[in-house]
């Protein structure tokens, strides 16, 4: 199971990024792929997540109406619209796969959960 993310980058407040993450070596019909993302001096936060149908998805307060999830199963890749961004939402940003159904999964998605996570990618929101 291997994920790569793309998309980061500088952006000001306001603005929006795409972020990408493509899987290869499993299929996205078997997994939650999760967004999490990690500032620096805090924790790793679980800020969406999408089914493996692509029928239900996640925000947390911090992202909802915001931010957008959604899949491309065919391509196993998994995008993150991040629209109105702000200061607060730099972090690095990581996706990852979770092997659990709906009825199993937790929300929010919780680091401990993952069984493979992509490198991250640098989201920088400038003020």
């Amino acid at each position: 199971v291997q994920l790569v993310e793309s998309g980061g980058g500088l952006v000001q407040a306001g603005g929006s990024l795409r972020l990408s993450c493509k899987g290869s070596g499993f299929s996205f019909d078997d997994y939650f792929i999760a967004w999490f993302r990690q500032a620096p001096g805090k924790e790793r936060e679980g800020v969406s997540c999408i089914s493996q149908a692509g029928g239900l998805t996640f925000y947390s307060d911090s992202v909802k109406g915001r931010f957008t999830v959604s899949s491309d199963n065919a391509k196993n890749t998994v995008y993150l619209h991040m629209n109105s961004l702000k200061p607060e939402d730099t972090a690095v940003y990581y996706c990852a796969a979770i092997l659990a159904s709906i009825p199993t999964m937790n929300f929010p998605p919780r680091p401990t959960d993952v069984i493979s996570w992509g490198r991250g990618t640098q989201v920088t929101v400038s003020s």
